[in-house]
């Protein structure tokens, strides 16, 4: 018997993986991220593995069950530059500053765990199997104002995402078109995922 888990608290990632799995788990992962590249495409896959990892080493299949964890880590970039989660309205207002007018792109990565239960004659707890990926979408963004920046970072909504912004709530408005995955941009790549997991007889 095979059970998801989604190593992730993000109510976006919830709804989209639920496109590709039904019944899943959330036990979101708790460690400190660390990366060692600066690469938007190579940070989201470390940081997806750490999550995926982590939930993956506390849980303990049974006998004859596989456990299937998933982690996810998106990030913003201009030019190569990563724009995290903003620390405050200032700092909200510097990233719409660098992203309005002109293309951005947003990378996802995913990173997939097998936990095989084993049978008693095994003996110990089977090292967790792996594979990630990473994809990215190009977002193009309207020129706005000074009072259209200032109004905008004056919502709730751009403090828990990364690059200051939610292509899916009011900054929508001002999304020019996207070339990609749109649903890589709110958080999780489901088609990529579901069709990464098929292929391996994950789902």
């Amino acid at each position: 018997m095979d059970r998801y888990i989604l190593a992730s608290q993000s109510p976006r990632r919830r709804e989209l993986l639920h496109l590709v799995i039904k019944d899943y788990e959330v036990i979101p992962s708790e460690g400190e991220e660390v990366v060692s590249s600066t690469d938007p495409d190579q940070v989201v896959q470390e940081l997806s593995m750490q999550k995926a990892l982590e939930v993956a080493k506390k849980v303990r299949p049974c006998e004859g069950d596989r456990i299937i964890v998933i982690g996810a880590d998106t990030v913003v970039a201009v030019d190569r530059e990563i724009l995290g989660k903003p620390q405050d309205r200032a700092d909200a207002a510097r990233m719409i500053g660098m992203i309005q007018g002109r293309e951005h792109h947003v990378y996802t990565g995913v990173t997939v765990c097998t936990v095989e239960g084993s049978t008693p004659k095994d003996g110990g707890n089977p090292e967790p199997q792996y594979f990630s990926f990473s994809e990215e979408t190009a977002v193009d963004v309207f020129p706005m104002n000074r009072g259209e920046i200032e109004g905008y970072v004056s919502l709730e909504e751009p403090y828990d995402k990364a690059g200051a912004y939610g292509i899916q709530g009011a900054f929508s408005i001002f999304i020019r078109g996207i070339r990609g995955d749109y649903n890589n941009v709110v958080g999780l790549p489901a088609a990529r995922l579901y069709h990464e997991l098929a292929a391996r007889g994950l789902v």
